[in-house]
């Protein structure tokens, strides 16, 4: 299983177990400092060995590249913070195909229905269901109510 972290972020995590084995410390104690298992501490130690800096290098994440990059993703995400109703829709209320429509329209990428939730997850979004509310709702006479009515129908406790 690949480890977690950015290409570039392993290779800085191996090249500072080199530092730490030039400054004398032992494969345990590296480990323990960099939180990996010992076993890897050897390897990086053997591949640096036989191959120099370019034998700790990460290879590639297995797996077919993102459809969107990286700055395409923090577009979408700023985008979907400001409301659906600013990109022509007619509530502000984000949905999967909404958000489809959106990427397909903006960054010309389409996205299965069922996969959608997945990149919205990945940019920091959960599903939310907005609470229903009447229009007629009048905030001033149920906070009246609170305060005036409802201190004298609750029930108290006997005491």
């Amino acid at each position: 299983m690949r480890p977690f972290g950015t290409p570039e972020s392993l290779h800085r995590r191996r090249l500072k177990a080199i530092v730490l084995k030039r400054k004398g410390l032992g494969p345990g104690e590296i480990a323990k400092r960099l939180s990996v298992d010992r076993r890897s501490i050897h390897r990086w130690l053997a591949a640096f060995d036989s191959e120099g800096a370019e034998g700790l290098a990460a290879s590639p994440a297995p797996g077919r590249p993102p459809k969107l990059s990286e700055p395409d993703r923090n577009k979408l995400s700023q985008w979907l913070l400001t409301g659906a109703s600013n990109h022509g829709f007619p509530t502000d209320l984000w949905t999967g195909p909404r958000v489809i429509d959106l990427v397909r329209r903006r960054f010309r990428v389409t996205y299965h229905p069922n996969h959608i939730a997945r990149l919205l997850r990945s940019l920091g979004f959960s599903p939310q269901k907005p609470e229903r509310r009447a229009r007629e709702r009048n905030e001033e006479a149920i906070q009246g109510w609170i305060r005036d009515d409802w201190p004298r129908v609750k029930k108290t406790p006997r005491g």
